[in-house]
Order: structure tokens, then C-alpha cells, then sequence
């Protein structure tokens, strides 16, 4: 098997990991040649393994679309570029190596264009380092985490959009937040409602179009949409097809002046946008008759350049249109969003969110051709919290087809999380070194390590930041892959610290200031117990009740564990110089470990609404879909009135003083 083996390992597939525990594991033969066959490079038998050879010696032979380097730095010429033949009088060809050339340095970060021996290209030059909190004049910074669904406004609506996170970011600079960071807006399925896990997008490339705001854009307000506005929990199911026929209604009603101003404004975003709007016209289409995505399609709608989808561009250019309309509203409203954020004198406004992948029915799947894994899902391996592993249902770009397209969709994916935000958070950021693939049908388990051109990839996410003049957070949680913590410290790049994770060599947590300055420091994630949730036990009752305790455990052994660790974190937060409180007593706690992370000399820090206010619930329970009220909580009332609240305003001001004072 020396040849599969080699195969595997040409092609960036790890034959051999290691887990959390630093216990190594073998990936099976069977699954190898499964996902090797899924990137291109079929490995059945000797002959197709021989043929998958000769043809990754063509790809090297190849020029390269794009060299990605650093300001400064000589860069050496990939072997197809360098080489050069003279051919003599008498028809002798002799070779010349020029494998030591190099480009000179160039200090100026930015896009060349480039000819090397005829072959034209893109020279990319990253900055040695993205933009950081102090070189954006500030020493220390804190702000919220917000699921924008959650907010009320004072307008009835079934679910918060960015008219609400327009007041939430006014709000929260008033009281001296520098940014709020958000839940992913990337594009869902239009007026589809039962795929609204942001995490879980049809596309990266665009937004969520039901988060679009009329009025913020001039427009006229939406009416009350007829859902139950006062409820808990959100209707997705309703909310989502009624707030598109809202949309279609306030389209129709537009004259002509501000359709040509619409048109106007959408051209520069190109073949690409109307790409999107063509999708979620087809998407809309066939989901009537039953398609899940577009593999359930007719086989020629399944070809976004064929002309069954021209086609039917042409017969539905009123609906191509309207989608146009949605994504338009979104991505101005957004706009606002931000541009209201630094008007209140807010230093970086919106944190975004870039979700590690798509939904494999969705839109970038199906427009993005071979830069896509086809074929293949992406999870993560098998370990103590999840034995079985995980499959997250998602595709993500091929390492292949990136670099065959000069890595322009992820330049492009980068451009568009970039445009509206003042910061990014790559989520799962691991997956720009590696990600846990898993064949189509077999088990998470089944899968492998895929490499990926990390030194490339985040010397364009340093560039990017760069142009745009943004903070780049990379959710840094988990097992890491070797050299990825230099790698992105040397970048300016912060990671990710989050209370719960943040223990000593004895199991205790540590102190304030022994966190890394180069981080977010964070109370909690979306995924992640609240601190009254942990501290009353509200996230043991769901773990037992859905059967998720650790293996051997019983509740009564997770109970006792809890107490013991809350005398560990009590300690840490005040260093035992008050009487511990009670388990159903969490608001002195929440108040601590909120003074904890402002007192870190991280120069980000993160607080999620709900340990804001003190709320036992987290807004995501991984690993669950309806078992949980994932994505679905709302707030009573509009957040103004939350903020307002004296305990609130109180948590709001020990967060402020300690990233102040401390």
C-alpha cells in the first residue's frame, strides 16, 4: 500500500492523527481511497493510483494563478516557474536551472500583477501584521456578543433584524463599547424555515435577506408581519415565509426611480450577485415541488452556466429581480449598521462572524463549481467529548481548487464578511491548516485530515484586514494544529480565551492576569454554558436529560464535581475573600467573572448578552437540533429597557472600570 500511502500524502490527506490526548490513530485504507477518489485523484487500483500520480506531477508542472507573500521578504519561484530551455544551432535543447531565483522584496502590501517567463499571475503581499487593537489608538477594548434574532425592538416583529442591532450598537456605545460582535449574517435559504442555523448557510458570499430593514434604507417600514410577536421562542417555521411575502409586497410597491437606483447600485457586485438572486429564484422554485437543495434539481438546473439556468433567468427575471431587491436591502441596511456604530464613536463597531462552511445544498455549493469539496462533509474527529465524532453536514473549499483558482473565493469570501464589519471572527479557524473530512454516507469516524495551504490563507485574511482596516479574531479552541499559534500571534491576529477553558495544571482556572494579551477574552461563546447557567447547574439538567453526561457518570457524580469546581472558580474570581454563594444564587458570580475577563490584559474583551443579564440559558446547545431551543430565544423586551435595569446597568459599568482601570 506504499503507493496509496504516498498518494495520500501528496494530496494533503493525514494517514495518521493524533487526538486531545496525544494518542495517535491510524485512517483505514478504505477511507483513504474514499476520500481520495472524492478530491479527484481516484485510488481503487494500482492503475488509478499510478494515473492520480501523474497527474499531481502535472498540477505542480503547472504555473501557479497566485504567489502569496510578505512585505519585505524575497520570494523563491515555485518549480514551474523557474527553469528555462536554450535551444543551440544545431537543434540540441540544453536546461537551465533556475531554481535559486528569487523576487526581490517589496514593502507595499497589495495585489502585483506579475510575469514570470511569460506566464502572468498575481503576486499577493501580505503586511507582517493585521491591524491590532493598539494600533487602532486604543489600548483595551470590550463589547458584547449578540444573536440579533434575540432583540426586541420597538416595533413588533417575530424576530430581531438589523433595525434592532442598529439600536443595539448605539445603545452599548453609550456605554463605552467599542464593538458588538454578532451571530453569522450570511445568506440563508430565502423564505425557507427550517434552515436558520447561521452556522449552517447557503451562502458566505452574501446575507441573510430577512435580516433586511426597510426603513434604515429609507423605505418604508414592513408591517407588523402577523406572527406572535410577544412569544419566548421564534417561529422560524412561520416567521420566514411570511417575512419574504413582506418583501415581495414592499418590492411591488417600489416606483421606478428607486428600482434604477436599486439596479445602479447592484451592478458593481457583478455576474456574481445575480448568480446568488438566480439560486434563490431556483431554490424557491423547486423547494415547491419538494427539492431539499440543489441536487434534488433537474440535472440541467444542476449546471449554474448551462443554458437550462440562463433559461429560466430569462422567463423568471422579475423574481431574479426581487432577489436582487432582498440582497441589496440587506446589504445596505448593514451598512447602516455599521456606519451608525461609528457615529457613536464605536472604534471598531461590528465584529462579524465567518462560519467554517456551507450547507452542501446551497448556494456556493452549487456556483462554485470545483473550488468546492464535493462529495465530501467536514466534522471533527472522534474524542472524549464526542467518541463517535462529528459530522457537521457542511462543505467547505477543496485546497485544490483554491489554489487552481488563484484562491479568489476566498479572497471573495473574506471581501464580503469585511465590507460591513469593523473585525472578523473566523470561526473553527483551525480549518485554514486542516479539516476532518468524511465521505459521503460513511461515519464521522470514517474520515481524515485534510491539509490546507494555511501560511497562504492567512496571509491573505492579514492582507485583507489590512485593506479594510479590521481586527481579525480566530477561534482558537481545541486541539491545535502544530504551528498555529506562532503563525497567527506573528500576524497580529487575536485568539480566542474563554473562562471555562482557561484552566492551571490542577484543574483550576486561572487568573486574570496570566491570560494571553493577544486574545478576545470571553465569559462564554454561543455554544458554551452561561455563567448562571453553569453556576445553578442548568446546563447538567440538559445534559442528563438528553442523555449527554460524560461516560460512567451519574448526575449525582456530575453534582458533586460542579460543587467542587465552583469553589475552584469562586476562587480564582475573588480570591475567597467572600462567602461563596449559593448554586441558586449566580448573579454575584456573573458580576465577578465579568470584572475577571475587563481585568485581563487581553486587548479584546467579549461578554455574550445572556451573561450580561445574567441569563441561565445559552443561545445554542451543539450537537442538538430540535431537541433544543437552538437559535430561537428572544428577549422580553426591547434591549434599551435591558440595559436600563439596575443589576444590568451595574455588570455594564464593572466591565467597563476593569478594562479602564485594572
Amino acid at each position: 500500500m506504499e503507493d496509496l500511502h504516498a498518494l495520500a500524502e501528496a494530496i494533503g490527506l493525514c494517514r495518521i492523527w493524533w487526538d486531545a490526548d496525544g494518542r495517535d490513530h491510524v485512517v483505514s485504507d478504505t477511507s483513504l481511497r474514499r476520500i481520495a477518489a472524492a478530491l479527484g485523484y481516484p485510488a481503487e487500483t494500482d492503475a488509478e493510483i499510478a494515473a492520480s500520480h501523474s497527474r499531481l506531477a502535472e498540477e505542480r508542472a503547472t504555473p501557479p494563478a497566485m504567489i502569496v507573500t510578505e512585505a519585505g521578504a524575497a520570494t523563491s519561484l515555485p518549480p514551474s516557474l523557474v527553469g528555462a530551455e536554450l535551444t543551440a544551432p544545431d537543434g540540441s535543447v540544453q536546461h537551465i536551472d533556475t531554481s535559486t531565483w528569487t523576487l526581490p522584496p517589496i514593502a507595499e502590501p497589495g495585489y502585483y500583477a506579475l510575469t514570470v517567463n511569460g506566464h502572468a499571475l498575481t503576486l499577493a503581499v501580505a503586511p507582517r501584521s493585521a491591524p491590532t487593537v493598539a494600533s487602532l489608538g486604543e489600548p483595551r477594548i470590550w463589547g458584547p456578543a449578540i444573536q440579533i434574532p434575540s432583540l426586541r425592538g420597538a416595533r413588533p416583529q417575530a424576530f430581531g433584524t438589523f433595525a434592532e442591532l442598529a439600536e443595539a450598537v448605539e445603545a452599548f456605545a453609550a456605554e463605552g463599547a467599542d464593538v458588538v460582535a454578532i451571530n453569522p449574517v450570511h445568506a440563508l435559504f430565502a423564505g425557507h424555515g427550517h434552515d436558520f442555523s447561521p452556522y449552517s448557510p447557503s451562502s458566505r458570499l452574501y446575507l441573510n435577506t430577512a435580516m433586511g430593514d426597510p426603513a434604515l434604507v429609507g423605505l418604508p417600514a414592513l408591517p407588523v408581519d402577523g406572527c406572535d410577536t410577544d412569544a419566548d421562542l421564534i417561529d422560524w417555521e412561520t416567521a420566514l415565509p411570511r417575512r419574504l411575502c413582506q418583501l415581495r409586497a414592499l418590492f411591488a410597491s417600489l416606483d421606478a426611480e428607486t428600482r434604477l437606483r436599486i439596479d445602479r447600485e447592484n451592478e458593481v457586485y457583478g455576474a456574481a450577485l445575480r448568480r446568488q438572486a438566480l439560486y434563490d429564484t431556483l431554490d424557491v422554485h423547486f423547494r415547491r415541488k419538494g427539492a431539499k437543495g440543489w441536487q434534488d434539481w433537474p440535472l440541467p438546473y444542476q449546471d449554474p452556466d448551462g443554458e437550462a439556468a440562463a433559461a429560466f433567468a430569462r422567463d423568471h427575471a422579475a423574481e431574479v429581480d426581487f432577489h436582487l431587491f432582498t440582497q441589496w436591502l440587506a446589504r445596505e441596511s448593514l451598512a447602516q449598521v455599521q456606519q451608525r456604530a461609528r457615529n457613536a464613536g464605536m472604534t471598531v463597531g461590528l465584529l462579524a462572524d465567518l462560519a467554517v462552511g456551507v450547507h452542501t445544498g446551497g448556494a456556493d455549493a452549487w456556483a462554485m463549481g470545483d473550488t468546492m469539496l464535493r462529495g465530501l462533509t467536514i466534522g471533527a474527529p472522534p474524542d472524549p467529548l464526542g467518541p463517535l465524532g462529528q459530522n457537521w453536514m457542511l462543505t467547505g473549499f477543496s485546497p485544490h481548487g483554491l489554489a487552481r483558482s488563484g484562491y479568489a473565493p476566498w479572497i471573495a469570501t473574506l471581501r464580503a464578511a469585511l465590507a460591513t464589519a469593523g473585525a472578523l471572527r473566523i470561526d473553527h479557524a483551525f480549518g485554514l491548516a486542516r479539516l476532518w473530512v468524511v465521505p459521503e454516507g460513511a461515519e464521522s469516524s470514517d474520515g481524515a485530515y485534510l491539509r490546507y495551504p494555511f501560511h497562504d490563507l492567512i496571509r491573505l485574511v492579514t492582507l485583507e484586514a489590512h485593506l479594510a482596516g479590521a481586527l481579525v479574531v480566530a477561534e482558537d479552541l481545541g486541539t491545535m494544529p502544530q504551528d498555529f499559534g506562532p503563525a497567527i500571534a506573528a500576524r497580529g491576529i487575536l485568539g480566542m480565551r474563554v473562562l471555562w477553558f482557561e484552566r492551571a495544571a490542577d484543574d483550576g482556572f486561572i487568573g486574570a492576569r496570566d491570560y494571553d494579551a493577544q486574545a478576545a477574552a470571553m465569559t462564554g461563546t454561543h455554544d458554551t454554558a452561561t455563567v448562571a447557567g453553569w453556576w445553578t447547574g442548568r446546563d447538567l439538567e440538559w445534559a442528563e436529560a438528553l442523555g449527554r453526561l460524560p461516560t460512567d457518570t451519574t448526575p449525582q457524580e456530575a453534582a458533586l464535581r460542579r460543587a467542587w469546581e465552583r469553589g475552584l472558580l469562586w476562587a480564582t474570581l475573588t480570591g475567597d475573600t467572600q462567602p461563596r454563594p449559593a448554586p441558586e444564587d449566580p448573579a454575584p458570580v456573573v458580576d465577578a467573572a465579568l470584572h475577571h475577563i475587563g481585568a485581563t490584559p487581553c486587548a479584546l474583551a467579549i461578554a455574550p448578552l445572556e451573561d450580561l443579564l445574567a441569563e441561565p440559558d445559552q443561545p445554542n446547545l451543539p450537537g442538538t437540533i430540535t431537541e433544543h431551543p437552538n437559535w430561537r430565544r428572544r428577549w422580553a423586551v426591547p434591549l434599551p429597557d435591558l440595559l436600563a435595569q439596575p443589576d444590568t446597568a451595574a455588570r455594564l459599568r464593572t466591565l467597563d472600570n476593569a478594562r479602564r482601570n485594572s
